[in-house]
């Protein structure tokens, strides 16, 4: 059997995490570990290691680079490989996706946010109400939604922000995810938000429900999905969960590409995530 290992939030994390660590252990058998990312330990004689579990790296940067620095150095075997980690984990890589021709929710990069920044996006992007995030983030922290009126946060002065339009489709159609293993397409869910909110994690109310994923929603996807092959030459991933919604006229546009710990819904999967199973397995093999 593999001996696999699966990194997971530090010990002190809130966000309940039984769930996929259940479904993990149902498909990837009795020899895999789960180790804290944080404090890995020694991870040199595993066949594979998966960051599915790294909640909460975006609180610790500085440890969340070091780790993938020292999975390179050390030359382990990563899924998915530690550059296509470091590269997903700033979601800049949305300019370079658009400027691939991939349809994404138009991003501004500010390096410095400011009350006169805000006005200017809302100039640009030709929107009453913005999303601003850091693009370092994970589970909406520090995300906010900003009305036509509103200042600008005090947490997000003089920080390095995206900002985007709100698209008023995530709260009426939801939010879409597909999911890819090996390249393949598994499974999709919409994700709705709680009503009055615009965040669609369940931590805010949020709910899954499983849907087929249209054809153009699929386009964007593996569009994406291609784009990431060839910015960074790296093969058809071992997982990958594509996040996008309908902007004003009905059209999928990509908001964030999840390559390092998305949830997998694997409970939505109709073969109950056997074709998962089945990537990770044969890219031990390959290894060997």
């Amino acid at each position: 059997m593999p001996k696999l290992a699966i990194l997971t939030p530090a010990p002190d994390y809130w966000e309940n995490w039984s769930l996929p660590r259940a479904h993990y252990e149902r498909l990837l058998g009795p020899e895999l570990k789960f180790r804290s990312w944080t404090a890995p330990g020694d991870l040199s004689g595993f066949d594979l290691i998966l960051p599915l579990l790294t909640w909460g790296y975006q609180r610790d940067v500085p440890g969340w680079f070091a780790l993938l620095d020292q999975l390179e150095v050390d030359s382990l075997p990563v899924a998915n490989p530690a550059k296509v980690l470091r590269w997903n984990s700033d979601k800049a890589y949305l300019a370079e996706l658009s400027a691939a021709g991939v349809a994404t929710v138009p991003t501004l990069i500010r390096e410095s946010m400011t009350d006169a920044a805000l006005t200017s996006a809302r100039d640009i992007l030709e929107s009453p109400r913005l999303v601003v995030k850091p693009p370092i983030s994970g589970g909406a922290d520090g995300t906010y939604l900003i009305g036509p009126s509103d200042p600008l946060p005090t947490e997000a002065v003089g920080q390095r922000m995206l900002v985007q339009p709100f698209l008023p489709a995530i709260s009426e159609d939801g939010e879409y995810s597909l999911f890819y293993f090996g390249g393949t397409h598994s499974h999709a869910i919409s994700k709705h938000p709680a009503k009055g909110d615009f965040r669609v994690q369940e931590q805010f109310g949020g709910i899954e429900r499983s849907v087929e994923a249209p054809a153009d929603a699929k386009a964007v996807a593996e569009a994406a999905l291609a784009a990431t092959h060839n910015l960074l030459d790296c093969g058809p991933l071992t997982y990958a969960r594509v996040d996008m919604v309908r902007d004003d006229e009905g059209a999928f546009r990509l908001m964030e590409l999840e390559l390092i710990e998305p949830s997998l819904f694997l409970h939505f999967a109709p073969d109950e995530g056997s074709l998962f199973a089945d990537v990770v397995k044969a890219q031990v093999s390959a290894i060997r």
